[in-house]
């Protein structure tokens, strides 16, 4: 059992025959029809630029304003550009501040870089500003999620543009993941901006291309990106080119797509979310990304066995730094959110 517990890794990727799976953050959604057309005339096949084609670079450029195809790097999806900007910033050590609950990665990918996690709390998935101004003190590097997994909050404006002064003020990095940031049903996204921040992005969530592997970093600090470039060099060399042909791709979408997509996902979101309160769960409302975080009973004990006797997959908080909740993702069709819910709420029934 205990085994079972340890990571997410036991559940990522298993599909089969009536498992209904709230787990991975894998949209089931398709990915724009322009990203297939380069396949049948695609020939290249030599390695690429360590930092990334340029005409994907450059398209990005375009989305970012003040910015130029240099201050880009192109990953190995959002994960690698996380490992790389601590191993090019951090000094063994150093504190990287985290708002909890946080994406399960975070905590190992620091450990890994020989740094050291602290925390800050959360009111209701809302980062606690004058918890962070006292923790932030102490630390070198700030990790922001806004659409957050696994909460799908988002931070208050007002809150982001102070943690922008304050780590201005004390010269410390902000690492900024801004997956989710095309997936916001409240609002449109705000960009933390300056050059003590490095945006980390991917493909992955806005255009359903989780297993392409195109993530990248943004900065206006050339330095850490000739870092980067520098560690990418001795580690996993360039990024998979005909996935950066597809994402160039990806890039040229219409604007209809994403609508039609963030449309879907609210559809979703409601669903989930009223269908949990039913449950009479206690969660919070889910502002962007595709995730929800309920208080459940004895979560150690229902993850596996919502698994093993219902066949739904569930993650545990424990995973996030909440371990009284559970987290679904609903990046599934909505006939098979109605049927896992059905399933939660039989197992509910059994509980004594």
């Amino acid at each position: 059992m205990q085994d079972f517990l340890k990571d997410p890794s036991i559940f990522i990727g298993v599909q089969g025959k009536n498992i209904i799976s709230f787990g991975s953050g894998q949209p089931d959604l398709a990915p724009p029809e322009q990203v297939f057309k380069i396949l049948p005339e695609y020939r290249q096949f030599k390695y690429g630029l360590i930092q990334g084609q340029k005409n994907l670079r450059q398209a990005l450029s375009k989305q970012y304003a003040g910015s130029n195809a240099d201050n880009f790097v192109i990953t190995n999806g959002a994960s690698e550009a996380l490992d790389l900007i601590l191993r090019a910033i951090g000094k063994p050590g150093d504190k990287v501040l985290l708002h909890k609950p946080y994406y399960y990665s975070y905590p190992p990918l620091v450990e890994k870089n020989y740094l050291e996690p602290d925390y800050t709390e959360k009111i209701e998935g809302k980062i606690d500003i004058e918890d962070f101004e006292k923790k932030v003190k102490d630390c070198k590097i700030v990790i922001i999620n806004s659409p957050s997994n696994p909460t799908g909050r988002i931070q208050e404006i007002s809150t982001l543009k102070q943690i922008e002064k304050i780590c201005k003020d004390l010269n410390i990095t902000i690492i900024s993941d801004e997956v989710y940031k095309d997936l916001i049903y409240e609002r449109e996204n705000y960009m933390m901006q300056g050059n003590h921040v490095v945006t980390i992005n991917s493909f992955s969530k806005t255009f359903a291309m989780c297993g392409f592997r195109v993530g990248y970093l943004y900065s206006n600090d050339q330095s850490i990106v000739e870092k980067v470039i520098g560690l990418k060099t001795h580690t996993s060399m360039n990024t998979s080119i005909i996935a950066q042909e597809m994402a160039f791709e990806a890039t040229k979408a219409p604007v209809e797509y994403q609508k039609k997509q963030l449309k879907i996902w609210k559809q979703r979101r409601d669903l989930i979310y009223n269908g949990l309160l039913e449950l009479e769960l206690e969660l919070w409302k889910p502002e962007g990304a595709f995730y929800v975080l309920p208080k459940f009973p004895n979560p150690r004990k229902a993850v596996p066995e919502l698994f093993k006797k219902h066949k739904v997959i569930t993650y545990l908080g424990d995973w996030f730094g909440a371990p009284e909740r559970i987290r679904l993702s609903y990046a599934l069709e909505q006939e098979k959110i109605e049927e896992g819910l059905k399933r939660i709420s039989a197992y509910l029934k059994n509980q004594p």
